[in-house]
């Protein structure tokens, strides 16, 4: 997990006064986090950071010593540091921020509670109105180059996958290490490839690699999680032990398809282009098939 300015639309910075705040949002866990640091820095109007760093430190330590949990519900990812790097930074979620406040002496201690609220306030409403978000990622597709066949296509492939993961949440799967598991057994079963090193011929590092499939890579996708969707449900799966055996054969399926496609085209469905250049323009579309795999 991590914060990348204008690469994942999860991660963003967001404006207090005149503080910028990183802040990143987990798709699996529906829910905000921010820096800690840049809301101590905002709370403390401190603009050198090694000094709101170094608050922050103290704080810290004062805090593990009083047994507090909120030091212990703080987290680390990687956000963009001021030197352009991805570094790892204590991070927080909006609950643990707002008792954070409580323990920061400030006269900003309420208009960043306010403002905690307002920048919550979209994925309430999203939530509330799911279309929202939708028209949300339609328009940021757009804005990052993508034609309407292939933004229609990825959002046909997001609804088999949420799909998917429906049935996965109520058949005794937890959500994280154990979806990315059942994912990755489909993915390779389909494409030969594991989602890292599909990500990787890519040349993607944080990206969402749904983000950068090309129309094939998306429709083989989506046969593969809808195929193990229908086998487990006719199985009733339960467990991983069932669900994987469901993603090897919902993958198997893509897969026979997907080597029939590249016999008669001469071309592998498995792509290396990306849409990491200006304006969203794609690179290196399609790769002569060789061999099938």
């Amino acid at each position: 997990m991590a914060l990348r300015k204008n690469i994942a639309k999860s991660n963003k910075i967001e404006i207090f006064e005149d503080f910028k705040i990183r802040k990143y949002f987990n798709e699996e866990k529906e829910a905000w986090y921010f820096s800690v640091i840049d809301i101590v820095a905002a709370l403390t109007s401190q603009k050198d950071y090694q000094k709101a760093r170094k608050y922050w430190n103290k704080l810290k330590e004062r805090l593990k010593i009083e047994g507090s949990q909120l030091v212990t519900n703080c987290h680390q990812l990687k956000m963009l540091a001021q030197d352009g790097k991805m570094r790892l930074t204590d991070v927080a979620d909006v609950k643990t921020i707002l008792r954070l406040v409580q323990s920061v002496p400030s006269k900003k201690a309420e208009p960043i509670k306010l403002w905690l609220a307002k920048v919550g306030y979209q994925r309430m409403q999203e939530t509330i109105d799911p279309e929202k978000s939708v028209n949300r990622a339609r328009d940021n597709w757009q804005k990052h180059g993508r034609s309407q066949k292939w933004i229609q296509q990825r959002m046909m492939g997001q609804e088999t996958r949420n799909k998917l993961t429906d049935y996965w949440s109520n058949s005794d799967i937890k959500k994280g290490e154990e979806f990315a598991i059942l994912t990755n057994i489909i993915h390779e079963e389909w494409s030969g490839l594991s989602v890292k090193d599909h990500k990787k011929i890519k040349t993607l590092k944080r990206e969402n690699l749904r983000d950068h499939m090309n129309e094939a890579e998306l429709i083989f996708t989506a046969l593969a999680e809808m195929s193990t969707r229908e086998i487990a449900e006719n199985m009733k799966a339960k467990g991983m032990k069932k669900n994987k055996e469901a993603g090897k054969k919902g993958g198997g399926i893509s897969r026979k398809a997907r080597i029939e496609l590249e016999e008669k085209t001469n071309k592998k469905v498995v792509s290396s282009g990306n849409y990491l250049g200006k304006g969203g323009s794609k690179k290196i579309v399609n790769i002569t098939c060789t061999k099938s795999n």
